[in-house]
């Protein structure tokens, strides 16, 4: 299943997309307020068989999608967590090291946005970066998993996201990583959150981003260092993971800071990106 949230930020509607056709989905706000960790929890404890008995049965009223906004298919996630240099190419460009363990850091969770809203470039910034990551979103609380294998128990889903990065902030000016990844609008999420069951392998996902039709990023989830089990295992040893959680799993080589002409982004820029089976994201750059 394909889940959504349609509306005005913050008057969002859950919905379902319908299977056979993106433009229409069904309104789910009979049965839930919002796309938030209790209804994951409980899509992961009852399995998707009463949805899908409402939708047969009609009961779900229909959604036309044409001229809404989407917004992020996960309601505010308590933890937005990411993870550095998680795939071999992209440790290589950015010249540093394979990591012996996940390189763990966190996000704001109001950087959480729908997938084509706008993104703003911050006041003082002059390297705002992009990186198309796989987000991992958690269904059940998971705290010190035995081992990756019990990680799929506790995963509701996936998403497309963009760890949009403001370098100078994240590497040149002191401290963690944080300041440089939770400015206002840096992660889009969505379109859609899909299900485990329609993904298919997980570890052989391609990614792609451009900025103004230009390509950037092309690379596939094969590339990780760290798979998506073991880094829900991992992250579930240090952190309790609750139901709407986000896990960004990393990025692909083609970031501009690891280009030879450092394109960084700038008001006008336009990124779109995907994920295959996961949808498409569109935003247009804004400043601060």
């Amino acid at each position: 299943m394909r889940f959504l949230r349609v509306g005005p930020f913050g008057a969002e509607r859950p919905a379902l997309l319908a299977a056979d056709d993106e433009t229409r989905a069904y309104d789910l706000s009979g049965l839930t307020g919002d796309i938030d960790g209790a209804f994951l929890e409980r899509l992961l404890d009852e399995g998707p068989e009463r949805i899908g008995t409402l939708l047969a049965q009609g009961a779900l009223p229909v959604l036309d999608l044409a001229g809404q906004r989407i917004g992020a298919p996960v309601a505010r996630p308590p933890k937005v967590v990411c993870i550095g240099l998680n795939y071999r190419d992209h440790a290589a460009e950015a010249g540093a090291e394979i990591p012996a363990e996940p390189v763990v850091f966190m996000k704001a969770t109001n950087t959480v946005v729908g997938p084509d809203d706008e993104v703003l470039v911050p006041r003082g910034s002059g390297k705002t970066d992009y990186e198309v990551e796989l987000a991992v979103v958690i269904g059940r609380t998971a705290r010190y998993l035995a081992s990756p294998a019990d990680a799929d128990a506790v995963i509701a889903g996936y998403a497309v996201s963009n760890d949009v990065s403001e370098r100078e902030f994240q590497l040149e000016r002191g401290g963690t990583w944080d300041k440089g990844k939770s400015c206002e609008t840096f992660n889009p999420l969505g379109p859609w959150l899909v299900t485990a069951d329609e993904v298919g392998d997980v570890r052989r996902l391609g990614l792609r981003l451009t900025v103004n039709g230009e390509p950037r990023q092309d690379g596939s989830t094969a590339g990780m260092i760290f798979d998506v089990r073991h880094v829900v295992w991992y992250v579930s040893q240090f952190l309790v993971l609750e139901p709407g959680d986000i896990i960004n799993t990393g990025t692909p080589a083609g970031v501009a800071m690891g280009r030879a002409d450092k394109p960084y982004l700038q008001p006008g820029d336009v990124m779109e990106l995907e994920i295959d089976g996961l949808g498409r994201q569109r935003q247009v750059l804004g400043k601060a």
